[in-house]
């Protein structure tokens, strides 16, 4: 039997199917097609819509096996017919997702906006071994109790992408809204005996199927080789694959384009072990100007979580993309429809200087992860910081400006009578003592709430140098602050 094929996911004149390139050339699809996928109300839209949809925009890249899916999946996603389940693991190497990740989460969430149901799968027992996808060496192995905690985050990030794109982004009457499940593969991994699982599932994988993955053989080359525990990742997220098939009646996987390999081998497992047809797709790779995939590994993670990135700079990586990006974005990260992203489009041609896709393409993404809070959370910030705005300055909580300023010292200050620009400087230790702190504010170097103070013997008043909210940002050149809380005003 001919191994199954895959293919990317470009439109053609003939219908849906292309074939294998090394490019994907943006080419559209035939116009009748185009408007069942964007024209129709979205309760007239059939979820056969949703693999054209998704092809326009992007975001489905590969699918596998071609021909089966080429010759099922349309039928399969009628309307009318059952909802499908599709799932898409994500490993707890940290105790946050990142930008990385969205892609793979809208995947899920375009589907569950066509009707289907959805499982996010968080690896609390493959976070273990370690996936070797892209790796020249062995992740640092985690601690069993460290990944629990890992665990816990990645839920709980998931539980809020899911519950604001509820919330925000589908209106009511908008059709049916498909189920989505949290699961962690510990609860089935974790209890599954060794030898029950060598005997069953891992005498249905081919030792040369795993072998040639492209994955294997470059750490198998490397100096450093590949332990028994990497080799069988993929084997242990096949069962994933197989687990929620049997559990569950899942038949799609769905994961990032380095994932290929991991998605192959689980459709070998489920099609030997059950005879069911099931299949993969795969979204792109999030990369930087340079070219290196954005994650942990990389050092280059804009995380989701705001402890670790604030609202505010999750707005501000978006809203700095080139105009050579923002559209693509516009189509992954968000679900405007594609007519909007063309005027969008239209009207920076005419305005590049309003910056309007990228404004819109970070309100959206800001929106979906940190909620309507966190959207005006980061435009407060960026307008007490880039627009002097006193207003938004005394309307920040303290957890914005500790976000705003991360590596701001911050004082606690007494107000005392006659205290003046002089005293503040020195007491919050932000200038010299002696004659060069002096020189300092007299030749502009200090700024208080953004308003730049030159006579240092300026007494404090309440309302222009302290704020309503009992705050003082003291500038020092252009780049050191330090945050005064005022006490007992």
């Amino acid at each position: 039997m001919a191994a199954p094929t895959l293919r990317r996911w470009w439109g053609r004149a003939a219908g849906l199917w292309g074939g294998l390139r090394r490019t994907p050339p943006p080419l559209p699809l035939p116009l009748p097609l185009r408007r069942r996928a964007h024209e129709q109300p979205r309760r007239a839209r059939g979820a056969g819509g949703l693999l054209a949809a998704q092809c326009e925009r992007g975001l489905f890249q590969e699918v596998f096996p071609a021909q089966s899916a080429e010759e099922q999946l349309p039928g399969l996603l009628e309307p009318g017919r059952p909802p499908l389940t599709a799932y898409c693991g994500f490993d707890p190497t940290a105790d946050s997702l990142h930008v990385g990740h969205l892609l793979a989460v809208m995947a899920l969430l375009h589907f569950q906006r066509a009707g289907h149901n959805v499982i996010a799968v968080v690896g609390g027992a493959t976070a273990r071994l370690g996936d070797p996808s892209g790796r020249e060496r062995a992740r640092e192995p985690l601690s069993a109790e460290r990944v629990r905690a890992h665990a816990r985050g990645l839920r709980a990030g998931l539980g809020r992408l899911f519950e604001n794109h509820r919330e925000l982004f589908w209106a009511a009457g908008g059709g049916r809204l498909g189920q989505a499940a949290l699961l962690d593969n510990a609860s089935w991994l974790g209890r599954q005996p060794l030898l029950d699982f060598l005997g069953g599932a891992g005498g249905r994988l081919r030792m040369g199927t795993l072998l040639s993955r492209q994955s294997c053989q470059a750490r198998l080359r490397s100096p450093e080789g590949m332990s028994l525990a990497e080799f069988l990742y993929p084997a242990l997220q096949a069962y994933d694959f197989l687990h929620l098939h049997q559990h569950h009646g899942c038949r799609i996987q769905l994961g990032g384009a380095d994932q290929m390999g991991n998605i192959m081998s689980g459709y070998d497992l489920v099609s030997r072990m059950t005879g069911t047809d099931v299949f993969g797709i795969t979204v792109p790779l999030i990369t930087s100007t340079t070219g290196d995939k954005l994650g942990k590994t990389a050092g280059n993670a804009v995380w989701l979580n705001r402890d670790k990135t604030s609202p505010f700079e999750l707005y501000q990586f978006f809203v700095r993309q080139q105009d050579n990006i923002v559209e693509k974005y516009l189509k992954l990260f968000t679900f405007l429809p594609l007519e909007e992203i063309d005027h969008i489009m239209e009207m920076h041609a005419k305005e590049p200087e309003k910056w309007g896709p990228q404004k819109r393409l970070a309100a959206e993404v800001t929106k979906l992860v940190h909620g309507r809070e966190g959207l005006e959370s980061a435009k407060r910030c960026t307008k007490a910081l880039y627009y002097s705005s006193l207003e938004a300055l005394e309307a920040m909580s303290d957890q914005e400006l500790q976000e705003l300023f991360r590596q701001a010292p911050s004082a606690e200050l007494m107000l005392e009578p006659g205290m003046n620009v002089l005293d503040l400087c020195r007491r919050a230790n932000a200038i010299p003592d002696g004659p060069s702190g002096y020189q300092k504010i007299t030749d502009g170097g200090v700024s208080i709430n953004g308003i730049r103070v030159t006579n240092p013997e300026t007494v404090l008043i309440l309302g222009q140098h302290i704020l309503k909210n009992g705050v003082s940002l003291l500038r020092i050149g252009k780049k050191n602050y330090y945050i005064i809380k005022w006490l007992q005003l």
